[in-house]
């Protein structure tokens, strides 16, 4: 990934994460790496249910939309590094949990949501 295109990726995350405080999400990660990934987001909702985020953007959908490209392999990494984060941090091994993708395209100001993305 080039530098112009990570600077803007780590913006969107930013934009998301301040977005999901005004949906009632309490962000308890960002950013959080394990081996061989990364889940850019963490957060609970009003029902304690955890919620690991994906955030993509797309400039354009020449090579598939932003929701597109969570790919099986992708999902596979996102779901490692949820068992991980969840073997650091027990206190929430008890809650709901699902993956949600939040995706940009062109100049959205706000994400659109995708609950319940993928299950694990």
């Amino acid at each position: 990934m080039g530098w112009l295109s990570q600077k803007i990726g780590q913006q969107k995350e930013q934009q998301a994460a301040v977005w999901l405080k005004t949906q009632a999400i309490t962000i308890v990660a960002q950013n959080f790496r394990c081996k061989g990934g990364e889940i850019d987001l963490i957060g609970l909702d009003t029902d304690d249910t955890l919620i690991f985020f994906e955030v993509k953007y797309r400039q354009s959908s020449t090579f598939g939309t932003a929701s597109e490209s969570v790919t099986p392999q992708k999902q596979q990494r996102l779901i490692q590094c949820a068992q991980n984060f969840l073997q650091k941090h027990p206190n929430y091994q008890a809650c709901n949990m699902r993956f949600d993708v939040l995706f940009f395209e062109d100049n959205q100001t706000q994400p659109e949501w995708l609950q319940d993305a993928f299950w694990s």
